[in-house]
């Protein structure tokens, strides 16, 4: 039922901004008790978390990435965005969005839809 889809430029430059959509079918990011994540892949290593933004709006980060990431969301389009500003080679990942399952207490539940995923290089 719910299909996410990355997009955005697949080639970044150092020190440049990273920005990704994710277009949301099927349901609303406005709905409760769900939240929309960004995580990414660098090439041989594991899944990182990078940050969320809830059904009303709040968003959470990864400490490490925090400093240099944004998640914002157009309600009307039903998407929502990932920023990181000044990137590095070691940003160079495959980036995915993926849907959250919270409890009514705000809780992470688990991850229950993702998106393909899309490749993004950092290189000059």
């Amino acid at each position: 039922q719910v299909q996410l889809q990355e997009s955005g430029p697949g080639l970044v430059k150092p020190s440049q901004t990273l920005s990704l959509i994710c277009t949301v079918s099927g349901g609303s990011i406005t709905t409760s008790y769900y939240a929309w994540s960004w995580i990414r892949q660098p090439p041989g290593k594991g899944l990182e978390w990078m940050g969320v933004i809830a059904y009303e709006g709040s968003t959470y980060y990864s400490p490490s990435l925090k400093s240099r990431t944004s998640i914002s969301r157009d309600t009307s389009k039903n998407q929502f965005s990932l920023h990181v500003s000044s990137v590095t080679p070691e940003d160079t990942a495959v980036y995915y969005c993926a849907r959250v399952i919270l409890s009514t207490t705000g809780r992470v539940n688990g991850m229950d839809y993702w998106g393909k995923g899309t490749q993004v290089t950092v290189s000059s």
